[in-house]
């Protein structure tokens, strides 16, 4: 997993819940929490993270997940070079699709060893899309915030229902609605 996802992270916690959080959430991880945004680290160390942060705080897992993910949205966004074509998105399902026919083959492109999540379109109209999301990582709350942020870049109100197709999370449908 790349670095600035580490680092995005340990940003958020130090803005939303302070030092003293962060540095506890470290050592109750085992983390050393020495990350480079450009670094590639094991997803792991991160889940770890998240799980000492719920301990720590009494928030649960996916709900860290999910305030995550929406909150790194408009940072993962700013990273993207202008070639991404994302200026061209008029909405959050096409942004989403653009997701995953364009920046995870130019991730996997810039680095081979790359696994980015992957999106299987099972239906699209002018006011719903299903897909299934796939991770090892089983991260589904992450992409789920990634959706919140999203949509909130594009003004626009999206009811979101997740339904997983196993019991691990690596495997979930989406069924996004305009509201």
């Amino acid at each position: 997993m790349k670095g600035i996802i580490f680092t995005e992270f340990m940003e958020l916690v130090e803005q939303e819940f302070g030092l003293e959080v962060l540095e506890n959430m470290l050592d109750e991880s085992g983390s050393e929490g020495i990350f480079t945004a450009v670094g590639s680290y094991d997803h792991r160390e991160l889940v770890k993270m998240i799980v000492s942060l719920s301990k720590l705080t009494d928030v649960p897992i996916e709900a860290l997940q999910e305030v995550f993910g929406k909150s790194v949205f408009n940072n993962l966004l700013n990273t993207l070079p202008n070639s991404a074509g994302l200026k061209k998105c008029a909405n959050t399902f096409q942004f989403i699709r653009h997701v995953e026919e364009y920046i995870h083959l130019e991730v996997k492109k810039l680095y081979p060893d790359a696994k980015p999540p992957s999106f299987v379109f099972i239906s699209e109209t002018q006011t719903e899309m299903v897909f299934d999301y796939h991770s090892a990582r089983c991260l589904s709350h992450v992409c789920l915030g990634l959706i919140q942020g999203c949509a909130q870049h594009f003004n626009e109100a999206v009811d979101v229902e997740m339904a997983p197709n196993d019991g691990d999370l690596s495997d979930v449908r989406f069924h996004l609605a305009l509201g």
